[in-house]
């Protein structure tokens, strides 16, 4: 099997915090986490991962800081996992992911679980990216601009 590439020196806001959450259990987990899951044992029965598996995407999680271990409120002798500011950072990215799916990954008539508005009882409204003047934005209408050369950039642009 290939080793995994780490992105961390790279200028791109898209391969950078692939190293945190390139895999798809990562992202699992944090979406468990957003649900209240907090406990391994919670995260391994929703996920139905084998424990190496869940202890090593956990531990990246921590070490990026996107979760944290904090003793379980009942003073029992387990740590619980909630995210940080950083994990909780990344609900707009799976609300994109979710709508995405919606869109491309169901029949029209199929039934599937909604994200709802607690205060509203409603379905969340799409998510649109703005431009600063409020126009709605596509691919088209944007572009990657590159920081200004220099030889640090330079080695990592290609």
């Amino acid at each position: 099997m290939a080793k995994r590439v780490s992105h961390k020196d790279s200028l791109c806001g898209v391969a950078r915090p692939l190293d945190a959450i390139g895999d798809w259990w990562s992202l699992l987990i944090v979406r468990d986490a957003f649900d209240g899951l907090r406990r391994f044992g919670e995260f391994q029965k929703s996920l139905g991962l084998a424990k190496n598996i869940l202890s090593a995407r956990l531990r990246n999680l921590l070490a990026h800081g996107i979760m944290e271990t904090v003793p379980a409120p009942d003073g029992g002798p387990y740590q619980e996992y909630v995210l940080t500011e950083k994990g909780r950072g990344l609900f707009p990215l799976l609300v994109a992911l979710r709508q995405w799916g919606e869109d491309f990954f169901f029949e029209p008539d199929e039934a599937h679980v909604l994200l709802i508005d607690k205060k509203a009882g409603l379905p969340v409204r799409r998510l649109e990216l703005r431009a600063q003047d409020g126009r709605i934005l596509g691919a088209e209408d944007t572009f990657v601009r590159l920081p200004p050369a220099s030889s640090e950039t330079e080695k990592h642009s290609a």
